[in-house]
């Protein structure tokens, strides 16, 4: 997947805090990303790292009392600062998400039907008829068999698998740029999980859709994505093509986060899965420091006294926030450019 295009989404230095009864929760430090046209990228981390508070805050989802600086723009508009009227424009037709739980996102009392027509005739102002004869088609979009008659069912009648992709086809009934995937594969069973993935390729190819997939899955990472920002306390730490990533990890938590994932063969009844000792801090502030010292084995007084900043460390678009970066054997590109 090329990313030569201008980004479809620009983030830039997006900074999160809230405020709180015992003080100040920096949630998430000076984040940036671009998101081409087309293109699935992935994002990871351990719970806290600010992941989700990241993809609520592109379109204004997070709670007034939320401080969000930096620049988001999609497709050249601001949306940090927008007024709630043009927010409301933005969502569902421009940028759409689609939550961890749907029993939890979805009405239970009216048919999913009803529920993916109230989308088209809120932003594309279609009659209730011409909706229900859209939510057919766009179930049939997402693999929902006998699409006609599951209109009508509420979401209790629908299986996991299936709820999730009526979620999927209320994300993508206006045709949004940009797709955001809040730990859509969670609680699935691994069948149903590739499913929905596939669901998701198939979107980015007939449509155009670029999607930003949130997991703490590195095998869904593995499967779909095209590139990977991994992220830890608020910050990115890393960022990188999917396969030199996974071949080559450079920061210490991303190798961290790969060696505690089962791998076949590796952890078949011999090896244990390595964890990462400690947990990932709750920040008042963001200090002048590497945020993973704590937990580093490789951590000296010069993680403990600066920042390190995001950096190019070989391959391409290959980048990582680590004084002591991982000793890795050299990738296709390095090598090319000896």
């Amino acid at each position: 997947m090329t990313t030569a295009s201008a980004p479809v989404l620009e983030i830039r230095d997006l900074s999160v805090s809230f405020p709180t009864e015992t003080g100040t929760v920096s949630a998430v430090d000076g984040v940036s990303l671009d998101l081409a046209a087309g293109e699935i990228v992935g994002m990871v981390g351990e719970s806290g790292c600010g992941k989700s508070v990241t993809a609520m805050s592109l379109a204004g989802l997070l709670p007034s009392s939320a401080r969000v600086t930096g620049s988001v723009r999609l497709d050249g508009t601001q949306l940090v600062g927008a007024r709630e009227s043009a927010l409301r424009r933005v969502r569902g037709r421009e940028i759409a998400y689609i939550f961890q739980e749907p029993m939890t996102s979805l009405n239970p009392v009216l048919t999913v039907g009803r529920q993916i027509g109230e989308v088209l005739q809120v932003h594309e102002r279609m009659s209730r008829r011409a909706a229900r004869a859209r939510a057919v088609e766009l179930l049939t979009l997402v693999g929902i068999p006998s699409a006609a008659q599951r209109v009508d069912n509420y979401p209790h009648q629908l299986s996991g698998g299936m709820r999730q992709r009526v979620m999927i086809a209320m994300a993508v009934a206006c045709g949004p740029k940009v797709l955001v995937a809040d730990e859509p594969t969670t609680a699935l069973d691994v069948t149903v999980q590739a499913g929905i993935l596939q669901v998701l390729r198939d979107l980015r190819d007939r449509l155009g859709t670029s999607v930003l997939i949130i997991t703490h899955d590195l095998g869904v990472i593995a499967d779909i994505a095209d590139r990977v920002v991994v992220m830890y306390a608020g910050r990115v730490v890393e960022r990188a093509p999917v396969d030199d990533l996974f071949a080559h990890p450079r920061h210490r938590y991303t190798a961290g986060l790969l060696s505690a994932s089962p791998q076949p063969g590796r952890h078949a009844g011999t090896d244990r899965l390595t964890e990462i000792p400690g947990l990932v801090p709750v920040l008042a502030s963001q200090p002048d420091a590497c945020t993973f010292a704590d937990r580093c084995p490789a951590a000296d007084e010069q993680c403990r006294a600066a920042a390190p900043p995001l950096e190019d460390v070989g391959g391409t678009d290959h980048v990582a926030a680590c004084w002591h970066p991982c000793i890795t054997a050299p990738t296709a590109a390095q090598e090319a450019n000896r």
